[in-house]
């Protein structure tokens, strides 16, 4: 076993990539031979692959094809410098936003994490600026991911449809169809189907 402990783990991930050139690849290959490859060359345990997979992603190495698949095209590489918050812009953000999530109104006295999301994700420009922060709980953050605001919108009032068709809520059902159709009569996430 050679024990290589100056390799950095990113750099395994694009060494396998660079070997697998313009290939759709599937994520448990990726992850599978990443750390089969980390543990033999430095007796450690590649903590988080899907989190380096993802942060390539958004750098502009690597192309996501589709979920879970992933492509290295070297004509199409494209880095771009992601900005996070810095920890004054962090702080801000939570005062302005009264230290809760924008959209359960849940905070740090509930007992809830809250993080500092870009309003508009770094994968599509999103910049670490003020006015591009918001607040939200960390159940809130991992559904966002990186869609839209506008999609995040729009899956929230589908998923609020469903649960008050269910319950017979009749309306809270007319308030959430209206704001659907709403999203419809501007064709807006129309990629994002609901169905009546």
């Amino acid at each position: 076993m050679k024990n290589d402990n100056n390799l950095v783990q990113k750099d395994l991930l694009v060494e396998f990539f660079k070997k697998n050139p313009i290939r759709d690849i599937k994520h448990p290959e990726v992850v599978d031979w990443v750390v089969a490859t980390y543990r033999k060359r430095t007796g450690k345990i590649f903590r988080d692959p899907d989190r380096a997979i993802r942060q390539l992603a958004q750098s502009g190495f690597l192309m996501k094809v589709a979920k879970g698949i992933y492509k290295y095209d070297p004509s199409k590489v494209h880095i771009r410098e992601l900005e996070d918050f810095t920890a004054a812009q962090k702080e801000t953000i939570l005062k302005r936003d009264g230290y809760k999530c924008v959209i359960c109104g849940r905070g740090k006295k509930d007992g809830v994490d809250l993080h500092i999301d870009h309003i508009k994700p770094k994968d599509f420009g999103g910049e670490a600026t003020i006015e591009n922060g918001q607040t939200l709980c960390s159940q809130h953050n991992f559904i966002k991911k990186n869609l839209r605001q506008t999609e995040t919108g729009k899956k929230m009032f589908i998923r609020l449809y469903e649960l008050a068709k269910s319950e017979n809520n009749e309306e809270l059902k007319k308030f959430c169809a209206d704001v659907l159709e709403t999203y419809e009569r501007h064709n807006i996430n129309g990629h994002i189907v609901w169905e009546k």
